[in-house]
């Protein structure tokens, strides 16, 4: 083994449990959590606790892409031209389970106009525990499995990066991240966020 992977494994593993470490703080946000971001962000939060930025404002989601729970391949990148809402979620999590089947029901009523709904599942050591999770609550989409939280990390800080979880963030039709809501949704505040986009031009 060459001198160069120790450190590189060893950064790795670091980065991972940090990531661990600060989702596991802000784990599990019912509907009160705030929004956080520092610099010039160009989002506001409204009452609701949903964050927005104005068309122009908006940066490109990051790369997104991986295995999903039934371990088929999955690319964020894929859906451009849809609105995609991604919901970050852990089967051992209280407000997830809560909120699972508002996101099942407006996925339904949305998929005919064009919008893809996206699940991430972090800090599940098991597949099978995230599987059991969606099967129970019925969610008809897919879910990235992300157990580290490494596609977490991607998100630049200071835009609408997630931060608790559950956390959801909207891609507009363009690939840029449009709004985020940290914390569980129901599907009322879920229409607020995504019914917008939805009807962008």
């Amino acid at each position: 083994m060459s001198s160069g992977r120790v450190p590189r494994r060893r950064f790795t593993l670091l980065a991972a449990t940090a990531v661990a470490g600060a989702l596991t703080l802000s784990a599990c946000s019912g509907d009160g959590a705030t929004a956080g971001g520092g610099g010039n962000t160009n989002f506001v939060t409204g009452n609701s606790g949903i964050s927005r930025v104005d068309k122009g404002d908006r940066v490109d989601a990051p790369k997104l892409a991986g295995t999903t729970l039934d371990e088929k391949p999955l690319d964020i990148a894929d859906y451009k031209g849809k609105v995609v809402v991604l919901n970050v979620w852990g089967s051992w999590c209280s407000p997830c389970r809560a909120e699972a089947k508002h996101f099942a029901k407006v996925s339904k009523e949305t998929e005919g106009q064009g919008v893809q709904f996206v699940g991430i599942n972090t800090q599940d050591t098991q597949r099978s525990l995230a599987i059991s999770f969606e099967e129970d609550q019925g969610v008809p989409y897919p879910s990235l499995y992300d157990p580290t939280g490494k596609l977490l990390l991607r998100f630049p800080k200071g835009t609408l990066n997630l931060q608790t979880i559950p956390s959801t963030v909207v891609i507009d039709r363009d690939g840029k991240i449009a709004a985020r809501k940290l914390g569980a949704l129901d599907d009322e505040k879920l229409h607020e966020m995504i019914d917008p986009l939805i009807a962008e031009k």
